[in-house]
């Protein structure tokens, strides 16, 4: 049996019986991201096969009796704590931090939503765009990723960036606190370095306030600073990509992230700073490389790519991620943020299933005024660019078939463009399951992808620029 005609028959089990899909994979195989991990094309060994199979093949009552077993093992539902956030405070069932890290680091459906979605190239070429507009100073080209993810939007630009300037030194920093998104991004390095050798590339996990200068605020995690600087060998991508895969014990034992007590969200336990560059060009690139202690921003591009929740409040956006990137900028330098705006198919889906939701309360105009605001005397050589619609919203789409939006459309198809809209609105876990009991959800999609003829989604950018300086 292939995985596809596997999820169909779980599919078709879980509509049947009304049982969400999450709960089947704990019940048949103890694994409740089972079918997530399907649909994103993980395998299946023959032994898991057949005990799906064989639970959806056992009677009624016999699967009743697990489902009763399972809850009692699981005891009573967990208390409710007020917790409170940067929106406020919220009930939250005690313990769910530790369960429900932060939407964007559920990896199924962030690999899902890479792997169907067009996002990355666009914004890789909305980003790519403001390179005609910098104005580089010796040493080096300096460029900060607020949020390296798996590195599709990093590496292309570094393309754009070699393009543009062949033989300008990179100064690199980026800043990512998941351990599997620094391994993604880290595997497309190798072929950078081959074509670009004079490139210095900085990875750190630490927060806003922090990366860009690579030092952290408290004297407390100062003093557990990990800073691990790697000088590659050789000349080919082979051995480049041979070494940078050395470094996984490394990352594995101080890459770690734990939830803060506060909002919920992945922190790191100790900032990292790995420094990677070429070692036959280690002398050229001196004064590029960064020396701890020593560390300047001053950048020429800082890229902001849905660097925080949709749902935070516009104050914590401007005060927590914009402003401190701002204060990053060097003399003629340029921050690009983009975001998720709304108003499109795939937020049409969600309110279909969800009436009235809307998780885009900030728009670019609103946030750049509260940046302005926050950042008060200190941002009087700065300017605040949100452009007409035409130029600050982007559109990407789902990628599918001319012909797979026909009377019919696959299973797979439409499990691939609920996971786009779920993902893009945030839409957390215990919320999902509650509607995945029915086939409304899909209903709602199939019925908005044949509105629309496909699938797609609006992001909005806006621009903060710094003066330059006079001669």
């Amino acid at each position: 049996m292939t995985t596809e005609a596997l999820l169909r028959e779980i599919s078709d089990y879980c509509r049947r019986v009304g049982m969400a899909e999450s709960t089947f994979g704990r019940l048949a195989v103890n694994d409740g991201k089972l079918v997530s991990r399907l649909r994103t094309g993980a395998s299946v060994t023959i032994d898991t096969m057949e005990r799906v199979r064989g639970f959806i093949g056992a009677p009624a009552n016999a699967v009743g009796r697990r489902a009763k077993t399972k809850a009692v093992a699981s005891s009573a539902a967990p208390a409710m704590v007020s917790v409170k956030t940067d929106n406020g405070a919220v009930a939250r069932p005690r313990g769910d931090a530790d369960r429900n890290f932060r939407f964007y680091d559920n990896r199924q459906k962030y690999l899902s939503f890479v792997n169907t979605c067009s996002e990355k190239w666009v914004v890789a070429q909305r980003v790519g765009l403001e390179l005609d507009s910098i104005h580089p100073r010796p040493p080096a080209v300096r460029i900060f990723d607020a949020g390296i993810g798996d590195g599709t939007v990093l590496t292309r630009v570094m393309r754009a960036m070699h393009n543009r300037f062949p033989t300008m030194p990179f100064y690199i920093v980026g800043k990512e606190i998941s351990l599997e998104d620094v391994r993604l991004a880290l595997q497309k390095m190798p072929d950078r370095f081959f074509e670009h050798p004079a490139s210095v590339l900085v990875l750190t996990n630490m927060f806003y306030s922090e990366a860009p200068w690579l030092a952290p605020n408290s004297v407390n995690a100062a003093t557990s600073l990990v800073w691990h600087e790697v000088g590659l060998t050789g000349a080919t991508a082979h051995e480049f990509e041979e070494q940078i895969t050395d470094l996984e014990p490394f990352l594995t034992a101080n890459w770690r992230a734990k939830v803060s007590p506060v909002s919920g969200n992945p922190m790191y336990e100790k900032p990292v700073v790995l420094v990677i560059y070429r070692e036959d060009y280690k002398f050229l690139l001196d004064q590029v490389r960064p020396h701890r202690g020593g560390v300047r921003a001053d950048y020429d591009l800082v890229i902001a790519s849905q660097p925080y929740r949709a749902r935070a409040s516009t104050e914590f956006k401007a005060k927590k991620v914009i402003a401190p990137l701002a204060r990053s900028l060097g003399p003629g330098g340029r921050l690009i943020a983009i975001h998720s705006h709304g108003d499109d198919p795939g937020l049409e889906i969600v309110q279909r299933v969800w009436p009235g939701e809307n998780p885009f309360h900030t728009d670019r105009h609103a946030l750049l005024r509260a940046t302005k605001e926050e950042l008060g005397l200190s941002g009087r050589d700065l300017n605040f660019n949100a452009y007409a619609d035409n130029r600050s919203l982007f559109k990407y789409e789902m990628h599918t078939l001319p012909t797979e939006i026909a009377a019919s459309i696959g299973t797979s198809t439409l499990f691939a463009a609920w996971n786009a809209a779920i993902y893009v609105a945030q839409i957390e876990d215990q919320r999902l399951e509650e509607v995945m009991n029915s086939t409304a959800y899909l209903d709602a999609t199939k019925d908005v992808l044949h509105k629309y003829g496909g699938l797609w989604f609006w992001d909005e950018s806006f621009v903060i620029s710094r003066k330059r300086e006079t001669a």
